[in-house]
């Protein structure tokens, strides 16, 4: 075993041989969108960036499926297609899964992927001097609830599923990486930053959030586990300016299918730098 539970990593590596080892990881959950065969997509692109974070090449797939023994089939047939479709796209086989009848429809991937053992990215691999790349825009949680509550507009709507959608493959050489999810932008920021024995100082005025995103939040549609990240998080992180509180609550965020933040090496960063890699200083995350 190479990396497990221990640094709260994204996914577990396995050492096969000398020059490869097996990267696994397993996520489902319930519908966030209402069109089965995007909720498929999503649930999908969700899992197979766990294999990304680590730096690995999805191979294989099961899928994993709670759904009622008298639910609608064509809706069904649109979310295992959904989920296929990315799979195909990441080059990932779906080579089986398993169903349970359960009221509470339920979906996502358990994906096998494969890593050259000493090219894993993991939470402890950043480097003080490298700058923080985030691959996606903020704010999936916050426009999900405003969806929920009928006050989010089509187009805003429209973005943060072609967001969640799109697949976080990219050809950046990192040090350390993980993907922004249930725990927010600074949830995640905290691990990496402990694992890594290092301070992340995250860049507020170089963060994009996704469209509509800072004026839901501003409304009060804020997902409960918002709260909880904050909760969880905040007295890991010192903040060096003043924020309005929607761009302070869209930091603990928590995403579905977010993008992946990479600690780089300055001259192999491409995309949005968001902020930097500095030595251990009071706290692990700084908000400048």
């Amino acid at each position: 075993m190479l990396v497990g539970f221990d640094t709260c990593d994204d996914a577990g590596v396995y050492r096969l041989s000398p020059e490869c080892a097996l990267v696994q990881t397993v996520d489902f959950f319930t519908p966030i969108v209402d069109d089965p065969y995007t909720f498929g997509r999503i649930a999908a692109a969700n899992a197979l960036s766990d294999v990304y974070a680590m730096g690995g090449r999805p191979l294989t797939a099961l899928s994993i499926l709670c759904y009622p023994a008298k639910g609608d089939l064509e809706d069904l047939e649109a979310i295992l297609k959904g989920g296929a479709e990315a799979m195909i796209e990441a080059g990932c086989v779906v080579v089986g899964g398993h169903s349970v009848n359960d009221e509470e429809m339920k979906f996502g991937y358990a994906v096998t992927g494969l890593v050259h053992p000493e090219r894993i990215w993991t939470n402890a691999g950043a480097r003080a001097g490298d700058v923080l790349v985030l691959t996606k825009a903020l704010g999936t949680g916050v426009i999900g609830t405003a969806l929920k509550r009928g006050i989010a507009e089509p187009a805003h709507v429209e973005a943060a599923i072609e967001s969640m959608c799109r697949l976080n493959r990219t050809k950046m050489e990192a040090h350390g990486c993980t993907d922004i999810t249930g725990f927010g932008l600074l949830g995640h920021a905290r691990e990496m930053a402990l694992a890594s024995g290092v301070t992340l100082e995250i860049e507020v005025e170089k963060l994009e959030f996704l469209p509509g995103a800072l004026d839901y939040a501003r409304q009060g549609a804020v997902p409960g586990g918002l709260n909880n990240n904050r909760e969880f998080a905040s007295c890991a992180v010192e903040f060096r300016r003043d924020l309005p509180e929607e761009v302070e609550a869209l930091l603990y965020d928590p995403q579905t299918s977010g993008g992946l933040l990479l600690s780089v090496a300055p001259e192999r960063s491409a995309g949005r730098v968001v902020g930097r890699v500095v030595e251990r200083g009071e706290k692990p995350v700084v908000v400048v």
